[in-house]
C-alpha cells in the first residue's frame, strides 16, 4: 500500500485519544489528528473519521469532574458533548476547506437491508461530494456503544458497510500484546495477526481506561473487519502522523491481516 493509491480508509479515536486524563479535551493531538487526516484527503483518499468522546467532553464542558454511573445522565452529557465535539471538528477541519458531515445512527440501521442501503447511499454521495463523513453512535437514544462499545465495532461495520481498504483504530496502548504490558516488563508487542484464534481472543485485556472500549471489543472489531476482507490496524494515538507510515505499510501497532 503507497500513500499516494487511492484508498478508503476508516479511521477510529477513543476517548483516550482525544482528551486527557482531566477529562479535558485534548487540543494539542486533535489538532495534529485533523491535519493528519486532511492531508490524507487532499491526496484524494476516502476518510471516514469514526470518533468517540462525546460523554467525556460533555463533562468536560459542565466541569464534571467524575464519571456518572446513571444511563440518562451519560445519554445528557452525549447531547451536550456531541454538539461541542462536532464543532471543533467543523473548526479545525475547515482551517484546512475539508468540508465535515455527521453521521449519526443507531445500530439496529445497520441490522435492517433498507437501514444499510440507505446509509451506505449517503456515505457515497458524501464520499462523491469531497465532504469527510464524523460517525458517531446516536448515543442520546442508543445506550449499547455507551454501556459497551466506545465505537470499536461500529468502526469495524462502517467499514464492511462501505468496503473500505484500511480501518485504523487509535487507542492508549501500542497495540496486542503478548502478556500485560503494565504488568509484565517483559511484555512484547504482537505485530503481525493472521487469524485470531482463541489463544489471541484470551490475551484481550482491558485498555482504554477512560473509554468503555476495552481490548476484547477492538479484537472483536478486528474480526468483523478480517472477515470482511479490510486490513486493520491498532496503534498508539498519541501520534496521529503514524498514519502515513500505516499507508506505507511500515510496521506500527498490530497489524491484522484480511482473508482472502
Amino acid at each position: 500500500m503507497s500513500c499516494e493509491d487511492k484508498k478508503r480508509i476508516v479511521v477510529k479515536v477513543g476517548t483516550s485519544t482525544l482528551t486527557h486524563k482531566t477529562g479535558k479535551t485534548n487540543i494539542r493531538r486533535m489538532t495534529k489528528l485533523v491535519s493528519v487526516l486532511a492531508d490524507l484527503h487532499n491526496m484524494g483518499h476516502e476518510v471516514i473519521l469514526v470518533s468517540s468522546g462525546a460523554v467525556s467532553i460533555g463533562m468536560g464542558r459542565l466541569n464534571m469532574g467524575k464519571k456518572p454511573d446513571e444511563t440518562k445522565q451519560l445519554q445528557a452529557l452525549a447531547a451536550i458533548g456531541q454538539g461541542e465535539l462536532m464543532f471543533m471538528y467543523d473548526k479545525l477541519f475547515g482551517e484546512y476547506d475539508v468540508v465535515v458531515s455527521q453521521l449519526l445512527f443507531t445500530t439496529d440501521v445497520l441490522e435492517r437491508e433498507t437501514g444499510r442501503r440507505h446509509l451506505l447511499d449517503t456515505f457515497n454521495q458524501l464520499l462523491n461530494y469531497g465532504a469527510l463523513p464524523v460517525v458517531n453512535e446516536n448515543d442520546s437514544v442508543s445506550v449499547d456503544e455507551l454501556l459497551n462499545g466506545d465505537n470499536d465495532c461500529l468502526s469495524a461495520t462502517v467499514a464492511a458497510l462501505i468496503d473500505a481498504d484500511l480501518l485504523v483504530m487509535f487507542t492508549d496502548t501500542d497495540g496486542l500484546y503478548d502478556k500485560n504490558p503494565s504488568e509484565f516488563e517483559d511484555a512484547q508487542l504482537i505485530e503481525l495477526v493472521e487469524e485470531i484464534t482463541p489463544d489471541i481472543e484470551a490475551l484481550a485485556g482491558g485498555a482504554g481506561s477512560r473509554g468503555t472500549g476495552g481490548f476484547a471489543t477492538k479484537i472483536k472489531a478486528a474480526k468483523i473487519a478480517m472477515d470482511a476482507g479490510i486490513k486493520v490496524v491498532i496503534a498508539h494515538g498519541n501520534k496521529p502522523t503514524k498514519l502515513y507510515k500505516i499507508l506505507e505499510g511500515k510496521n506500527v501497532g498490530t497489524t491484522f491481516l484480511p482473508k482472502e
